[in-house]
């Protein structure tokens, strides 16, 4: 057989008939699936779908119609940082050119924001499930580092 004519009978992939050279399509005798998918056009808000399957966190930021974004985030988008989000970014940034790594991993953030002196002296404000809220004293030590670790930097 001669590849380099065209042939009549040959169709390619991007046909919409359920054969391949000579050969059944994998899933051709399926159902179209294009219909399964949601058309977001539909008008169906996914927000009023999830919002009554799924207890809210608190944490969600979705903005509708009347919601607004807070003055800290509104400045912190338009590049005006609060001096509380400027130490912590300074911190984060200070952390990553000391460490060498350019994405810290979750445990070393948290690290940084309790060296930065946060402590968790109030209930949590959200609704999580799966976690076990707690307060601490607001003068407790960090406990981040491991025993002995000032003895590194004595002269």
């Amino acid at each position: 057989m001669n590849h380099s004519q065209p042939h009549a009978d040959r169709r390619t992939h991007a046909d919409d008939g359920p054969f391949t050279d000579g050969q059944p399509r994998e899933g051709a005798d399926r159902r179209d699936d294009r219909r399964s998918v949601v058309d977001r056009r539909s008008g169906v808000d996914r927000r009023l779908l999830t919002a009554g399957e799924q207890p809210l966190t608190g944490l969600e930021r979705r903005r509708g119609p009347g919601r607004r974004l807070s003055d800290s985030q509104r400045a912190a988008e338009e590049g005006d940082l609060t001096p509380e989000q400027f130490l912590f970014v300074a911190a984060i940034d200070s952390f990553k050119k000391a460490n060498q790594v350019n994405f810290p991993a979750w445990t070393d953030v948290l690290e940084v924001i309790r060296l930065l002196g946060y402590r968790k002296t109030r209930a949590s404000e959200l609704n999580l499930r799966n976690a076990e809220d707690w307060t601490e004293p607001a003068d407790g030590p960090a406990n981040v580092r491991p025993k002995g670790w000032e003895r590194r930097f004595a002269a």
